[in-house]
């Protein structure tokens, strides 16, 4: 993983939107990886920071180092355990925000393609029929302006890039994407304009539906 000249935003350190004795759930801004990297430089991350707080915290799921949103950590064994499960077994609902290039012309559709690793150009992901694992993405437009289209993503696969590569294949790459933007799209956002806006799941050990938000920084 190739990252020049990182320098994660440090205000605030930590963003914390919640907290009790079995999870904590972070706004994680863009720019900042979710687990360290393995080059020393590339130590700082949010589990990092974390782990400064809380030293047992367990990572449950991740975010994309320029993707920003809500990001929950286990504070014990139990808790990963039952939020890991939620995660692999889809019953967490999720949706986040993005500002595409283009005008979506449908309201509202749905994205069905596999993905896999495109080894050479890893990170990236690309689309292959033979080989790639089923990853869906419904889409909503929420609104559109002379250049662009703000849409909400509801994941129902958790691929790594997904949403980026999705959003690509449609013709509509997310603005300031490095990996799948054209240049245009690219360079018309200070930001990858991609954001984990609300999260909901089981609470661990009380049992009762947890609903999370962040609101869209952009």
């Amino acid at each position: 993983m190739s990252l020049l000249h990182y320098a994660p935003p440090t205000s605030p350190y930590l963003d914390i939107l919640y907290q009790d004795d079995a999870l904590v759930v972070f706004n994680k801004p863009s720019g900042l990886l979710t687990v360290p990297g393995k080059a020393p430089e590339h130590k700082d991350s949010l589990e990092y920071r974390a782990r400064l707080v809380w030293p047992g915290v367990r990572v449950v799921h991740r975010l994309d180092m320029a993707t920003s949103g809500i990001v929950v950590m286990a504070l014990s064994a139990d808790s990963q355990r039952q939020l890991n499960r939620q995660f692999q077994q889809r019953q967490t609902q999720k949706h986040y925000i993005a500002r595409v290039s283009g005008l979506v012309s449908a309201d509202y559709g749905s994205i069905d393609l596999p993905l896999i690793c495109d080894w050479p150009n890893r990170p990236k992901q690309k689309v292959c029929y033979q080989h790639g694992k089923a990853s869906l993405t419904h889409y909503q437009v929420l609104s559109r302006d002379k250049h662009s289209s703000r849409l909400k993503l509801i994941p129902v696969t958790g691929r790594s890039h997904q949403l980026r590569v999705h959003l690509q294949w449609l013709g509509h790459p997310i603005l300031g994407d490095k990996f799948y933007a054209t240049a245009a799209a690219f360079n018309a956002a200070n930001r990858l304009q991609l954001h984990a806006e609300q999260l909901q799941f089981i609470h661990p050990v009380s049992g009762t539906l947890f609903h999370c938000t962040a609101a869209c920084p952009f």
